[in-house]
């Protein structure tokens, strides 16, 4: 018969197995699922005769689905269970897969778009939440790594997406209703390890004053910030570069998809090859290099014209190290209230995703609005350059932040 302590052991080694494939599977369904609206939305525009406005309004909900799931996410996981959440967000984003193949009109499609984005919010808040409480030692590299698996699907999404798009079956022409409804479906995945799992049960959680600690702080909100405007950033290349590509310089369907993919695979490579130095090096001077050379090589790239295609791609490479590394910062300045400070954190990242994507594709309306009286190819390139460059503003905004928030740890002595 086997020790009770030998026991435990391999039943804690188990359980962290499976909540670590678990935050891994996560970030990869999240990787593939949401970033195919870069790849879509140009069909998507299509289909209904969409202005770029709406096309800014459909992220915006997209924000917005997600922002509404960090409202209650937490509150709902201390009820049912962190764990029982995740696999709740599984079912949600498998059900609007559904909705989005069935949805008649663009009303419709919005909504289902929302509900897609509620559960991504809800794996994401509880992946977070898991890998914040399990990874306690080389907390850096292991948020990173977990963030590769979302680099990975991330970068296969655009190639797979632009191949099944055009798949005939029966007959049938798969079409980007079909791609949602399959791809989604790989939500299932993360739901069975998350649910054979154990999660050690948390002693004292409690939200009020929790919520009170972190924000009497000012770091919390220079932390929040930081990933606000950092998160808008990589949404921003996600949802528009593909557009961009192909209305600012008329590539085609497969050449956008595939510098899309180039720069995905900048992002993972970024993940994988520089996580181990982030604890090194320190998490927020890490994190100020990696706003300062996204929001640069962004700028740069659009201001460079067609030539600059490739500084978007590099642009990859600094917009990947932004989302682990302040995930990797929240438990080493709020060790006591990991929950409340990850929750407020995403929150008010959805929070300024929301109007940052329609303000894009108003910028974009507006000045070809402007530019009327000249060629459509040219007032195109230019209102799409217009709008794409707030993708690069708002990581700049990050870099800034970050700044003062490297400037205020370091002068009190817990710069991390």
């Amino acid at each position: 018969m086997e020790p009770e302590g030998l026991t435990s052991a391999v039943e804690r080694k188990r359980d962290y197995i499976l909540m670590t494939f678990a935050v891994f599977m996560v970030m990869a369904v999240l990787g593939l699922a949401d970033n195919l609206k870069g790849t879509m939305l140009p069909r998507i525009q299509d289909e209904f005769r969409l202005t770029e406005l709406n096309l800014g309004l459909i992220l915006a909900v997209n924000a917005a689905g997600y922002l509404t799931a960090c409202t209650f996410t937490t509150a709902l996981a201390r009820k049912i269970g962190i764990k029982t959440c995740l696999a709740g967000g599984c079912l949600l984003v498998i059900s609007s897969g559904l909705f989005i193949f069935l949805a008649p009109g663009f009303p419709a499609l919005v909504c289902a778009f929302f509900l897609m984005n509620v559960g991504f919010g809800m794996l994401d808040l509880s992946a977070a939440v898991i890998a914040a409480k399990i990874f306690i030692k080389k907390t850096g590299m292991m948020m990173s790594l977990a963030q590769f698996f979302f680099g990975v699907s991330a970068t296969l999404s655009p190639v797979v997406s632009t191949s099944l798009v055009a798949v005939r079956f029966g007959g049938v022409t798969f079409g980007w209703r079909y791609t949602y409804l399959i791809l989604l479906c790989f939500a299932f995945v993360p739901a069975v390890p998350a649910l054979i799992g154990r999660m050690k049960k948390q002693s004292g959680e409690k939200s009020g004053s929790g919520y009170l600690k972190v924000f009497k702080k000012p770091a919390f909100w220079l932390l929040t910030l930081i990933l606000a405007f950092g998160a808008a950033c990589e949404v921003g290349m996600a949802s528009w570069q593909v557009n961009f590509l192909e209305k600012a310089y008329s590539f085609s369907d497969e050449q956008a998809a595939y510098r899309l993919s180039l720069y995905f695979i900048c992002f993972t490579a970024a993940r994988l090859a520089l996580g181990s130095l982030i604890d090194r090096i320190g998490l927020i001077t890490s994190l100020a290099a990696s706003t300062g050379l996204a929001g640069a090589a962004i700028i740069a790239g659009v201001l460079a014209g067609q030539s600059g295609t490739l500084l978007l791609i590099v642009a990859g490479i600094g917009v990947a190290l932004i989302f682990p590394t302040v995930l990797a910062v929240i438990p080493k300045l709020f060790p006591d209230v990991i929950d409340e400070a990850i929750t407020v954190i995403l929150t008010c990242m959805g929070a300024v995703i929301v109007p940052t994507n329609f303000l894009v594709g108003g910028i974009i309306d507006f000045t070809r609005g402007l530019l009327a009286a000249r060629p459509d190819e040219e007032s195109i390139r230019i209102a799409y350059c217009a709008g794409f460059l707030v993708v690069g503003l708002c990581s700049i905004c990050s870099f800034a932040f970050t700044l003062m928030l490297r400037a205020r740890q370091k002068k009190a002595g817990r710069l991390v």
